[in-house]
C-alpha cells in the first residue's frame, strides 16, 4: 500500500465531503435538514469502507478512480457543466428547504433512496468486473475488452448506474426543482460516451467485435 497514495485519497474524501457539505447546508441555512445528512450517509459512508477495500486489494484501480485530469478538451468541457450541475443543484435544494418552494412526501425520499443504495452496489460489481475503470477517458497499460456482468448487457454500465444515482440525489434532498437541473446529467452522458467509444473503436483490440456483440451502449432496448 503506497503511502501516498493513502493520503491523497484521504485529502480527496475529505475535502468532496466538505464542498458537499457547505453547498447542501450554508444554502438552507441550518444543520437541522435531515434530508442533507441522509444524503451525505448514502454516498460518503459506503464510499469511504469502498475507498478502504480498494487501498487493500486494488491500489492500482483506486489510483486510476482518483486522477481526474481529463486530457481531451471536448470531455474537459462536459465535465465543467457537469460540476456546474452539481454546484447548483445542491445550492437550490438548500434553498428549497429553507424557504419552502417545494416540499415531496417522504415515500418520495424512501423510493430514491432505495434506488441509490441498490445503484451504489451495482456500482460496486461494475468496479469489481472492470478493473480498468479509470475516471478519464484513456486507454491504460495492458487493457482488454470487458464482457461480462453488467457489460454482456450493455457497454457503459458505469454511465448507465450513474444516471440512476445522479437522479435520485435531488429528489433525496426532497428537491424536485433540482431533480429538473439534474436531468441535464443524461445528455451529458450520451455526449460522453460518444467521444469515448471514438478512442475505443480507435486504440482498443477487440472493442468493435464487442459492439456487435453488445448492441446497446447505456439502456437496455433503448440506447
Amino acid at each position: 500500500m503506497s503511502i501516498k497514495l493513502f493520503f491523497e485519497a484521504i485529502c480527496k474524501y475529505l475535502l468532496g465531503f466538505l464542498i458537499v457539505f457547505v453547498l447542501i447546508f450554508l444554502p438552507c441555512g441550518t444543520l437541522n435538514y435531515f434530508y442533507g445528512w441522509l444524503f451525505m450517509c448514502l454516498l460518503f459512508v459506503p464510499m469511504f469502507f469502498g475507498g478502504i477495500v480498494l487501498m487493500i486489494f486494488n491500489p492500482k484501480l483506486l489510483a486510476l478512480r482518483l486522477n481526474g485530469r481529463e486530457r481531451h478538451q471536448d470531455q474537459k468541457e462536459l465535465i465543467t457543466i457537469s460540476g456546474l450541475m452539481f454546484f447548483i443543484g445542491f445550492i437550490v435544494a438548500g434553498l428549497n428547504f429553507h424557504f419552502k418552494w417545494i416540499v415531496l412526501d417522504d415515500i418520495w425520499v424512501i423510493i430514491s433512496s432505495i434506488i441509490f443504495i441498490i445503484s451504489y452496489i451495482m456500482y460496486a460489481f461494475v468496479l469489481k468486473e472492470n478493473t480498468f475503470l479509470a475516471r478519464t477517458i484513456e486507454i491504460v497499460d495492458n487493457q482488454e475488452v470487458i464482457d461480462k456482468g453488467l457489460y454482456s448487457i450493455v457497454r457503459h454500465p458505469m454511465y448507465m448506474v450513474t444516471i440512476f444515482m445522479f437522479l435520485t440525489i435531488p429528489l433525496i434532498l426532497n428537491s424536485l426543482i433540482s431533480f429538473f437541473i439534474f436531468l441535464i446529467y443524461p445528455f451529458v452522458i450520451v455526449k460522453r460516451i460518444k467521444g469515448e467509444e471514438k478512442l475505443l473503436l480507435k486504440q482498443l483490440k477487440g472493442y468493435d467485435d464487442y459492439c456487435k456483440k453488445v448492441k446497446y451502449k447505456l439502456i437496455p432496448y433503448i440506447y
